[in-house]
């Protein structure tokens, strides 16, 4: 696209906050180049004819066409040019690689439209936001249901219905499913709903502020609290005012350290928490982005994107300011404090989270080398398997993450498996639900690069069994504790003590196995049972009871010799036991 080819699209657009795409060509499912956002979309996409940088001349050369969106504001712009970048992974935008973005609110193209919370809007659905707090936006809808009746349901919930649910007995919907109300009455009340997210705030704020002040009245107080602080979130949701999220106290109780180094098309995040006083938490963050960005817009857009669904912080102490003035404005409206401190306790905590961005040795390094030495394109986002048992007795699985070298705790998963003495069923159980989670899109995580299997070559070909049968197509290798061997479907790798891709697979491996196991001692360590009251039976002779039979039904089995056989167990105690149980 040239200079005048630019001007000419830009004279066609408004003067209005929105968001910008550059796509490489004029289809609808042409890759998208960049995304930016803009206070005005005519003024900041006419400045490209005219590109400062080698590298947006280059980008602007390679599109084939500009598409925009407009916003309401410009923090929702903010937020949305976030959520693309998210979806879309642009070439020239620095990009972090996870699954979160901010929330929307839909009204779906139904006869009676549904209203809900999502992130991956319906076609032609009429959609509202994104939105910074998810809690308050939760908070907002409840009310708009409240005073609208607004339906939530599925489409199969709300289907071939007899009588109302309990949303209506509840007073969250008119149910027009059974015709309780009219199509054109619910049609308005729709209507009223949209003119309050398109602005009209006193839609939703008003019947709420009269039945607060009628609960007042009535000396209704807690009633009137709670509609004062829905009041509070109805009418903060289009100012993006901080008043419905600041703490009682005012203390900053929570805050966020990051660091960033950037070095070529990779920059690192260093992000450390504190809480209290205390350092709770360390991470690193990969991010890819074009060469020449300057570390204060690399920050920038690791903030917009990281903080999507996750809640922000007191105060945030950085490294190097962002470049990027609404975002600085969009963080104070949040309450949020922004420092780049210069010196004293906060400067050493700065120092401490740029030591860990400069790190070498870890996160890229460790997952460059492993997708080399396995000839993966990339070995970024690994998931760890193993099960517990004890003779096959209360039987778990466990589902580690780790994302560039480092877990991600919150991606954690854990699964109860049927009751059987076999690793290979086990383990082939274990892998099937989570491939059909992912291809029947009911797991919101990412797929993953690489599937480690805590095993050898029996678990790892149960897993790839899974993986077949499912057709989920995600590569798979196996990690086996006594030699630590990397089996792999080519064969078996010995690889040196000090490979950094080993050092990793260990991490993975013994992460899912401590994961495992702590699951399935809380499941056979359950005190709330009978043996509690067994005379004789002690905390540690229940410890070698379940140590030995794996749970309270097995011991239930067992016969007098085999209760006999447990070291502290008597006949008095076993017949004790066998009575009780």
């Amino acid at each position: 696209m040239d200079a005048d080819a630019v001007r000419e699209r830009a004279s066609d657009l408004p003067t209005e906050p929105g968001v910008y795409r550059f796509l490489a060509g004029d289809s609808e499912d042409a890759t998208v180049l960049y995304v930016g956002k803009a206070v005005d979309l005519r003024d900041r996409v006419r400045s490209y004819a005219d590109p400062r940088g080698e590298r947006i001349r280059r980008m602007v050369d390679r599109a084939g066409a500009i598409d925009t969106v407009v916003t309401d504001t410009e923090t929702q712009a903010l937020l949305l040019e976030a959520n693309l970048i998210k979806r879309h992974q642009p070439r020239y935008n620095v990009r972090l690689k996870d699954d979160k973005s901010y929330p929307l609110v839909q009204l779906t193209d139904h006869p009676a439209p549904r209203i809900e919370i999502t992130r991956d809007p319906d076609e032609n659905a009429t959609v509202y936001g994104p939105f910074t707090d998810k809690g308050r936006l939760e908070t907002v809808l409840k009310a708009v249901r409240e005073t609208y009746g607004l339906r939530g349901c599925s489409d199969h919930k709300y289907a071939d219905r007899d009588r109302p649910c309990l949303d209506y007995e509840m007073g969250l919907c008119t149910a027009p499913c059974t015709g309780e109300i009219s199509e054109a009455d619910y049609r308005a009340d729709c209507e009223a709903v949209q003119r309050f997210f398109e602005g009209e705030t006193g839609v939703v704020a008003d019947p709420i502020r009269r039945e607060m002040n009628e609960a007042a009245r009535r000396e209704a107080f807690e009633r009137a609290a709670n509609l004062r602080d829905r009041l509070k979130a109805v009418e903060s949701l289009h100012t993006e005012s901080s008043d419905a999220v600041a703490t009682a106290s005012g203390e900053q109780r929570t805050v966020d350290v990051l660091g960033v180094a950037v070095e070529g098309e990779r920059a690192t995040v260093a992000r450390l928490q504190s809480a209290d006083g205390s350092l709770v938490e360390r991470e690193r963050h990969r991010l890819d982005h074009p060469e020449g960005q300057r570390a204060g817009a690399v920050l920038g857009a690791f903030v917009a994107q990281y903080y999507a669904e996750r809640d922000l912080p007191d105060a945030l102490l950085v490294s190097d300011r962002p470049d990027d003035a609404e975002l600085r404005s969009w963080l104070d409206r949040e309450g949020v404090d922004l420092r780049a401190p210069g010196a004293g306790r906060e400067a050493t905590l700065v120092d401490l989270a740029l030591k860990n961005a400069r790190r070498r040795g870890g996160g890229r390094d460790e997952t460059a080398a492993l997708a080399d030495a396995l000839g993966l394109d990339r070995a970024e986002r690994i998931e760890g398997f193993d099960v517990s048992h004890a003779q096959g007795r209360s039987a778990v699985g466990s589902d580690v993450t780790f994302v560039d070298g480092s877990p991600e705790k919150a991606a954690y998963r854990r699964k109860r498996l049927p009751d059987r003495n076999d690793d290979y069923a086990n383990m082939r159980s274990l892998v099937r639900w989570r491939a059909e989670r992912a291809i029947e899109g009911r797991d919101d995580r990412p797929d993953p690069d690489l599937l480690l299997i805590d095993g050898g070559e029996g678990q790892l070909g149960a897993a790839r069994d899974a993986l077949a049968e499912t057709g989920w197509e995600v590569p798979a290798v196996a990690l086996a504790k006594s030699e630590e061997l990397v089996v792999t479907h080519e064969g078996v790798e010995c690889w040196p003590d000090d490979a950094p891709q080993l050092h990793l697979l260990q991490r993975v491996r013994d992460e899912a196995h401590r994961f495992a196991v702590r699951y399935h001692q809380t499941l056979r360590d359950d005190v709330s049972t009978a043996l509690d009251e067994v005379p004789g039976v002690g905390p540690e002779t229940r410890k070698r009871l379940l140590g030995q039979f794996g749970s309270v039904e097995a011991i239930r089995d067992a016969t007098l010799e085999e209760l006999r056989s447990v070291e502290g167990v008597g006949e008095v105690t076993a017949e004790s036991i066998q009575t009780a149980l």
